[in-house]
């Protein structure tokens, strides 16, 4: 089973019907999952976890992307007596998804620094344990994790420990971004497509918007097209494939979903009872 979504729901004006307030009511109108990008920027209260659960549809889902101290992410001071209260916090945090049934995974995207090497496997188990309870998908950002020689060990290595395996859609420039490798290490995977912009992938040093155009890009009907033949490769592999659109800089994320969606012939049911084809005729 294919489900479509974005990732976060407060930055598509042409879903939107009612107020600020109902933003992710009326995303759930259209989309039966999303990706929760706030749980990297804090680890949230668990008030915003049952908010979101209530807010939403009974079989919608959550892909939980994790805090930014659990993969690397963060800068400047450590907001913790220590990691263990760190991933005890995150975990009650998440707890109230996975109770209600609405937790698809937990994203740990680690970043572009996160190299290939014994020390990073052995974080990598550290997490594993203590996000036993837990789906939990692996993204990589250096590409030295499908090497030649590492390619293969890295994807058994998913396979062994349980992690689902976040395939990606990238520029590809340099050490810092990953190719698109169609394989399911579990039951679940995960695409996550970040669009092709090839000069905004890398922050050049000195622009501070520069994550405002990296994702800045839209994916034309023959790009969608290569996209719907890889998930449908791994659709064969695996039982559910979650796809989420990253493109969000310039707003294109809400219209290439609802054209892929149109592209594999899907309609999502038990979504929100606002529904409106908003985007009746583009297509």
């Amino acid at each position: 089973m294919i489900q479509i979504g974005l990732t976060g729901w407060g930055d598509h004006p042409d879903l939107y019907v009612s107020s600020a307030k109902e933003r992710l009511q009326d995303y759930s109108s259209h989309f039966p999952v999303v990706e929760l990008d706030a749980a990297f920027y804090a680890i949230q209260p668990i008030k915003n976890s049952l908010k979101w659960i209530k807010e939403t549809p009974d079989n919608f889902q959550f892909v939980v992307k994790c805090y930014q101290g659990i993969t690397g992410h963060l800068r400047g001071d450590f907001p913790f007596d220590s990691t263990e209260e760190m991933f005890e916090l995150y975990r009650q945090s998440i707890m109230p998804f996975k109770e209600a049934g609405k937790l698809s995974m937990v994203l740990a995207q680690f970043p572009p620094w996160f190299q290939c090497n014994k020390e990073s496997v052995q974080y990598i188990r550290k997490v594993r344990e203590e996000l036993k309870d837990f789906d939990v998908v692996i993204e990589f950002r250096h590409q030295s994790w499908y090497a030649p020689e590492y390619k293969a060990s890295t994807l058994e290595f998913l396979k062994v420990n349980n992690f689902h395996h976040s395939v990606c859609d990238e520029p590809q420039v340099g050490d810092g971004s990953i190719p698109l490798v169609p394989v399911a290490t579990s039951n679940k995977v995960l695409v996550r497509l970040h669009g092709r912009n090839t000069f905004g992938w890398v922050n050049p040093g000195n622009n501070v918007k520069w994550r405002e155009v990296r994702y800045l890009y839209d994916y034309n009907k023959e790009e969608l097209s290569s996209i719907k033949s890889v998930c449908q490769h791994l659709e064969k592999q695996a039982k559910d494939v979650i796809v989420l659109f990253n493109n969000n800089s310039g707003g294109h994320a809400a219209n290439n979903a609802k054209t892929f969606q149109h592209m594999l012939g899907l309609d999502f049911v038990g979504l929100a009872p606002k529904q409106l084809d908003l985007f009746e005729g583009d297509f």
